[in-house]
């Protein structure tokens, strides 16, 4: 029996639909089959893993003789988040989906965090990781303040320019975050994104 694997992980990178996609917005969806026919697309390393040899994909020419193991796999996870599949993959199924906010967190919840941290929050929204620096970033430096935000993921993100917030100290105002956000606000992450630069077109 193999007692290593080499376990590779392309994030959002699906070839076909689940049966609850419609649930997420999702119905249809197949990235490898949308982006297989671009003139550009080559995986030579991926195709000798056996990438076109799993049952069901029509993209691509099969390998003859695959070195990898493959398989086509359906989450049993509730949910669609990265971490769910993440532990998924570890073993540990879901029965139900994390938390996401897509108008961002609750008011309460972000007063108190800037009453734990002592520091004012901006955004509050479902945002890009770079545009949130280029529309935040100059204004959280004039007030000394922290960015929050998360994505379609079950994630509260924490960025603060380490001029103003060293690192040690933006990892201790996740890990109070972290303390806050539990039961109904139980994310699955709770991220440091510290940024340097001083004006939006050097974030």
């Amino acid at each position: 029996m193999e007692k290593r694997v080499f376990l590779i992980v392309l994030d959002s990178f699906g070839i076909g639909a689940e049966p609850d996609a419609a649930a997420f917005g999702d119905e249809g969806t197949n990235t490898l089959g949308a982006i297989a026919n671009h003139p550009n697309f080559n995986c030579p390393n991926l195709k000798k893993l056996g990438l076109f040899n799993i049952d069901g994909v029509t993209a691509g020419e099969k390998e003859a003789a695959p070195i990898g193991s493959f398989a086509r796999l359906q989450e049993q996870s509730m949910g669609k988040d990265t971490t769910i599949g993440h532990w998924e993959i570890a073993g540990v199924v879901s029965p139900k989906p994390l938390p996401t906010f897509p108008d961002g967190f609750p008011d309460s919840l972000i007063h108190e965090f800037e009453e734990k941290t002592g520091h004012k929050v901006l955004c509050n929204k479902p945002y890009s990781g770079t545009q949130v620096l280029k529309d935040y970033g100059e204004q959280a430096m004039k007030e000394d303040a922290l960015i929050v935000y998360t994505s379609a993921d079950s994630v509260f993100q924490v960025a603060a320019n380490e001029e103003l917030v060293p690192v040690h100290e933006l990892y201790r105002y996740c890990e109070i975050a972290r303390e806050m956000l539990k039961g109904e606000y139980g994310v699955g992450r709770v991220i440091a994104r510290p940024f340097l630069g001083r004006t939006a077109d050097t974030f």
